[in-house]
């Protein structure tokens, strides 16, 4: 009886001491990896370097360009993703049945969306967006004039909201479960319709994770590049996108051609880390803003 307990202890102590270190070796690796794109880019992380264009062949000059790309992309992409998340979330959740076809089938698609390359969604958005839509938007309204049928940073929005879609799906779903089915049933007894259940119940107690779920999508956006590959990102231009029909410079993008396509490695790699800083930057943000947002109304329902 006591030498099992003893295997038992010491299997337990085994498998919790390996769990510990595997850990810390994340943490480790974490930690060396930004302490390197700091020391890298620290002395590149100006204001200059934030506002300005590059020049003398990316080897001078800031970033403007790329961090304004992203900016607008991540916007249009919010615009398309949100609404689409949070509509079908709000229907798997309070109106289909739980074992129904049809939320099954949508539950279905929401798992392989989520487990799908990225790089296929570029695929796809090159030939759906730019050779099947836009070719055919040229032909029905511009008299075949190229416009709509080439890569721009609408279809790259659209597509990287393909991309995104499944989070915010997960995450929005996930926030109105966790509304207790006792004030639904309230509401609904007081002679509230179901949707004026949703709209002054069910959303109002679900705004942190709806937030979350969007700023979440919106850092994963922020630094893909795959998607953006085949329908909008360039390696440069000498303005900023003017219409949705230009393309634009992105952050992950920019980092992806100087380190694979630059003539002078040792040249631009204070330029590679500085974006990187600012790319990591920008996606912390993200994530702590959806901390504070989420921490703030939770402590508003409280009080």
């Amino acid at each position: 009886m006591i030498l099992k307990r003893f295997k038992r202890d010491a299997k337990g102590f085994f498998f919790e001491g390996l769990t510990l270190v595997s850990a810390l070796i994340i943490i480790t690796i974490l930690i060396v990896m930004l302490v390197v794109i700091i020391i890298g880019g620290k002395s590149m992380f100006t204001w200059e370097f934030l506002t300005s264009f590059p020049t003398e062949g990316m080897t001078q000059g800031g970033i403007f360009p790329a961090l304004f790309g992203t900016a607008l992309m991540v916007i249009i992409m919010s615009i398309a993703a949100v609404p689409f998340g949070v509509i079908t979330a709000i229907y798997l959740t309070e109106y289909a049945k739980e074992n129904s076809v049809i939320a099954r089938s949508i539950r279905f698609a929401v798992r392989t969306l989520a487990v799908i390359p990225s790089i296929i969604f570029g695929l796809f958005g090159l030939g759906f967006f730019i050779k099947f839509v836009g070719t055919g938007m040229d032909s029905a309204f511009m008299g075949g004039q190229l416009k709509w049928g080439q890569p721009n940073i609408l279809w790259a929005s659209l597509t990287m909201a393909l991309l995104t879609l499944p989070v915010v799906i997960v995450s929005v779903e996930e926030a109105l479960k966790t509304i207790p089915r006792e004030l639904r049933e309230a509401s609904l007894a007081l002679g509230a319709t179901k949707w004026q259940t949703i709209r002054r119940v069910v959303l109002p107690g679900s705004y942190s994770g709806i937030m979350t779920g969007t700023i979440l999508a919106v850092s994963r956006g922020a630094g893909e590049v795959a998607p953006i590959l085949f329908t909008g990102a360039a390696y440069y231009l000498a303005t900023l996108p003017g219409s949705l029909s230009d393309q634009f410079m992105s952050l992950g993008y920019h980092i992806y051609i100087m380190t694979t396509q630059s003539a002078n490695v040792d040249q631009t790699l204070p330029i590679q880390f500085g974006t990187t800083l600012v790319l990591l930057l920008l996606t912390f943000s993200l994530n702590i803003v959806a901390i504070i947002l989420r921490y703030r109304i939770r402590r508003r329902r409280i009080a």
